[in-house]
């Protein structure tokens, strides 16, 4: 019996699911809005909104457990000094899970997850960043 067991297996090791989750809450806080299928954006909401609360309790040891769910700074520091300031009058609901409809290939239901004050310019800033850099190279060589 699967008595007080929650979450979904997604078909995948308890490994493969942390880091699958770490990455899905890097690209979320890094991008601000992701699409994913509707299970996993289910599952990865109470994950973000952990971690925003911890970044709006702010302090050392809140910055050290995001690291550790996170696995890198620069998401980190996003998530401290831009979106969780962004949220202090807020207790909790810091996502929207809309649906997308179903994905062409083996029609699994789609969702798009994003935050409820979201930047818009901030969906995918970072590709252009990197886009630009390589340009900016090109340019040099040139």
């Amino acid at each position: 019996m699967r008595h007080g067991k929650s979450g979904r297996k997604l078909n995948r090791t308890a490994s493969h699911r942390k880091a699958m989750f770490s990455n899905m809450a890097a690209s979320l806080i890094e991008h601000e809005q992701i699409m994913t299928t509707l299970p996993k954006a289910r599952e990865i909401r109470p994950i973000i909104e952990k971690l925003v609360t911890l970044g709006k309790r702010g302090g050392l040891h809140a910055r050290r457990r995001a690291i550790a769910a996170l696995r890198d700074a620069k998401h980190v520091t996003r998530l401290f000094d831009i979106i969780a300031p962004r949220y202090l009058g807020r207790n909790g609901g810091y996502l929207r899970i809309m649906k997308a409809g179903f994905r062409q290939g083996d029609n699994a239901p789609m969702a798009v997850i994003e935050f409820v004050e979201r930047d818009n310019e901030a969906k995918g800033i970072a590709d252009r960043k990197r886009v630009e850099a390589v340009k900016a190279k090109e340019n040099e060589a040139a």
